[in-house]
């Protein structure tokens, strides 16, 4: 369990460092987005590892991949300029 929690927390900091590098543009800084990447990935490891038990290393690695994708798109911005309304209710 001690060698999955680092593992997902090493690979929630590459994943993050990666967004991080990759699409600076859209997200927020880079204080927010590590530990970001790295709390997802030891969620996502917490409920693979809960759910499936001991002796799925590899299954347990991909819940904490995923997991810290989910939460790491929810730091995206939109792309591109937004249009602004001249009015309220336009």
């Amino acid at each position: 369990m001690l060698l999955e929690s680092l593992g997902s927390a090493l690979l929630g900091l590459a994943l993050a460092w990666a967004a991080g590098v990759r699409m600076p543009h859209r997200l927020p800084s880079r204080t927010l987005v590590l530990p970001t990447g790295v709390a997802g990935a030891l969620f996502g490891a917490f409920v693979t590892h809960s759910a499936l038990g001991p002796g799925h290393a590899l299954a347990t690695l991909g819940g904490a991949l995923v997991m810290s994708v989910a939460l790491l798109s929810l730091l995206l911005r939109p792309a591109g300029h937004r249009t602004h309304r001249l009015s309220p209710n336009a």
